[in-house]
């Protein structure tokens, strides 16, 4: 029989996790130790007995077998958050093709050492005649700051040692000798950090409509039987697909279990939590990244000692340690951010699935434009696909007008702004109706090129254009890198050079130029670097502190203005020219999602779409908020190349400081390839540079592997893995896996 070992860890609080120890596996628990399981194994040098997580089961032993130790039993109670979560990243380090540490400390984000936050106050430690007594001991002795303190005390029995300190001005010197002399008494408590401000009128409960209804009653009613299949909702903007999430996780909550809702940004965040926390008070939550160490750490305990029921927050809330957890919502499913950038390049719709599958809970995604991928799955029956054609109270859908930007050329309109998104913006701001101008750009973020000879100025670590900022700087948005703007080309000495701006900054110059009685916001990375950027900014625009919002992606998903009744897209076919086989999907998703910011309220909308590329079938679906038609002829395109969902796409992104020894290593992982399909059954595409070939000084190439079936990608993947760790040179270079990205 073969021998198998186990690597287990002892300590999944600390730093420790990348620190394992592996044990000898008998014979009779072979089939009981996987990842994710508790063990009992004897440690150290005397041999105590401790629990510890397997994280990965190997016949490979690290160290000679008869110096292992062995594994003494399974630990009878498995229902543990994390033993699921351990589980929960050997799946992704299965399927995503990251190690066991990475896949680890991504589920289980380590404790770093952070400052507990207690809430200390004072009481006396003397009866009240003794106090009385000592008080007058201090006056007498002229021992000011021991008097005021006992005053204080006397009169309000407790003080907090904030208000000791900051308003009596007490020193702790002062106040420890008081009670090392048991005069008074010092005690504490943990307080966690709460990041949802407690804001807005109470009682989110509006009433839902027929179809809204008739969904929620739907999803419950195929749970209830015993369909745990993923749910799908694509609904219209402004169909109403939250109050359906929020009637699900109500009936969740009353079976005493807890619910976790994604979002695909934090600027979403701050309206999304006020709903909820309307809705459902204390029992919500919040993460994300603008949060201090201190705060997440808190999230995670009050998850975890059931302080909380809803967790809200972009992708890494997935991992939130509820016991008892029920239901996960992706909301704005469509959205890239789910698709993590790093190892393990997890997607957080397929994870979702993964963990509520191992935790008995399920799954409801919700979308006006659902990916492909998604909506393919519902009309398979992979997933159940429920649909809202209708707004909320049957308010109508914004009428859209296509702008041909060749025609404003022709007819010597060098503005960013076509006529006609000038004339809407004055009816708007007459009648003091708000606007939305949407940009997919950044700060001044055109490149900075020579009007002679074509040069572009471009970052010396990086493939990429320098963008012009605001003071002459240039900057790389990828590495870094600064420089001043020069004023003669380096190239042939011409004086012509510039930069061609087309930035949200820019876009702000023009609007107040051409509007100057108007109030503008604009928000874009820029504007929201601080913690609370997005809020103050959506705040201030929802209390109608401004006339138009200027600003990137962030400013056209998810939010409800119902004030706004215009949305201009000043640049919608700039997502069309990328290299990627979505920017058709990504580009009416985008319009998509803007054009549905009008109209929210009791006023009709309208959008203005300004193009290159009219006669362009995503544009046009956009338009027309027609995603059936757009998902037809997308669907005959995927079809036609081979592309997900209509097959499977696997691609090994690697990167090297030496592109020599990277182009070797590539070449030789396609002959492998080859080597292991010798009948030719999958596409081999590559390998070829990155879009961006180098970033920070790394050469970056990718290969693609085409083919219908999933697990054989998949058996390509372990093989690849394998393959890397057995042949020596590869340690020099960075590969990550990616599956239908």
């Amino acid at each position: 029989m073969e021998k198998l070992f186990a690597d287990v860890i002892v300590d999944i609080s600390s730093e420790k996790l990348d620190r394992s120890f592996q044990y000898r596996i008998p014979g009779e628990l072979a089939g009981q130790v996987k990842p994710g399981v508790q063990v009992w194994i004897p440690f150290g040098n005397g041999s105590r007995m401790i629990r510890g997580y397997v994280i990965q089961v190997t016949d490979r032993p690290a160290c000679p077998v008869e110096k292992m130790k062995e594994i003494s039993r399974v630990a009878e109670d498995q229902n543990d958050i994390n033993t699921r979560l351990i589980a929960l990243a050997a799946w992704m380090k299965e399927n995503y093709g990251s190690t066991m540490i990475q896949a680890l400390k991504t589920v289980l984000p380590v404790k770093q050492k952070t400052r507990q936050k207690e809430e200390r106050w004072i009481t006396l430690g003397i009866s009240r005649q003794e106090a009385e007594e000592q008080l007058e001991v201090y006056r007498k002795k002229h021992h000011v700051a021991r008097a005021r303190l006992l005053e204080a005390v006397l009169e309000e029995e407790t003080l907090s040692c904030s208000l000791v300190r900051d308003k009596l001005h007490v020193t702790s010197q002062v106040l420890n000798t008081m009670e090392e002399q048991g005069i008074l008494k010092i005690r504490s408590r943990r307080v966690y950090r709460n990041p949802v401000s407690q804001g807005g009128e109470g009682g989110w409960h509006l009433r839902l409509t027929e179809s809204q209804q008739k969904t929620a009653d739907a999803i419950l009613a195929g749970w209830d039987a015993g369909d745990a299949r993923p749910c799908l909702i694509r609904g219209v903007t402004g169909s109403g697909k939250t109050m359906v999430y929020m009637e699900l996780m109500e009936q969740v909550l009353q079976k005493g279990r807890q619910a976790i809702l994604l979002i695909p940004e934090i600027a979403l965040t701050y309206q999304m939590v006020q709903r909820f926390y309307r809705r459902f008070g204390d029992q919500v939550s919040v993460l994300h990244s603008r949060l201090s160490q201190g705060e997440r750490s808190d999230q995670f305990e009050r998850a975890k000692n059931g302080e909380i029921q809803i967790m809200i927050g972009p992708r890494s809330a997935l991992f939130t340690p509820f016991p008892q957890l029920g239901l996960i919502v992706l909301d704005e499913e469509h959205e890239t951010s789910y698709q993590s950038e790093t190892a393990p390049c997890y997607h957080a719709r397929e994870t979702a699935i993964a963990r509520a599958r191992m935790e008995n809970a399920y799954v409801v995604m919700g979308s006006a434009t659902p990916s492909v991928d998604a909506y393919y799955r519902g009309s398979q029956g992979v997933y159940r696909l429920f649909e809202l054609e209708n707004r909320y109270e049957n308010r109508q859908l914004p009428h859209a007008v296509i702008v041909d930007l060749r025609e404003e050329m022709r007819a010597g309109n060098r503005s960013i702004l076509s006529r006609s998104l000038q004339l809407a913006m004055e009816k708007r701001l007459e009648r003091q109706e708000q606007i939305i101008l949407f940009l997919n750009r950044r700060g001044y973020a055109g490149f900075y090129s020579c009007r002679m000879c074509g040069a572009v100025m471009k970052c010396p670590h990086c493939d990429v254009a320098l963008s012009l900022h605001n003071g002459g700087r240039l900057v790389c948005h990828y590495c870094g890198y600064e420089t001043a703007s020069p004023r003669s080309c380096p190239k042939c000495g011409s004086p012509y050079i510039g930069g061609f701006r087309a930035g949200t900054q820019q876009i702000e110059e023009i609007v107040k130029k051409r509007f100057p009685a108007a109030r503008i916001l604009r928000m874009d990375l820029d504007t929201t670097r601080n913690k609370d950027g997005h809020a103050r900014i959506l705040s201030a625009f929802a209390n109608q502190e401004a006339d138009i919002l200027i600003g990137t992606q962030m400013i056209v998903k998810g939010h409800d203005f119902p004030k706004v009744t215009l949305v201009g897209v000043l640049a919608a076919d700039l997502s069309l020219n990328v290299s990627d086989y979505r920017a058709g999907e990504r580009t009416f998703q985008l319009l998509t999602q803007a054009v549905g910011r009008a109209g929210r309220g009791e006023v009709c909308g309208e959008a203005v779409i300004q193009t290159y590329q009219p006669d362009n079938y995503s544009i046009q679906a956009a338009a027309a908020q027609d995603y059936v038609e757009f998902y037809r002829q997308e669907m005959e395109y995927r079809q036609l190349m081979n592309y997900p969902p209509a097959s499977n796409l696997f691609a090994v992104h690697a990167s090297c400081e030496d592109g020599a020894l990277l182009d070797t290593a590539m070449t030789y992982l396609r002959k492998y390839i080859r080597k292991i399909d010798p009948q030719e059954q999958t596409v081999v595409i590559g390998p070829a540079d990155e879009a961006i070939a180098r970033i920070a000084d790394r050469y970056r190439k990718v290969l693609y592997i085409k083919h219908e079936d999933y697990r054989l990608l998949v058996w390509m993947k372990d093989q690849l893995e394998r393959y890397m760790e057995i042949n020596r040179g590869f340690e020099k270079i960075r590969i990550q896996f990616e599956f239908n990205h």
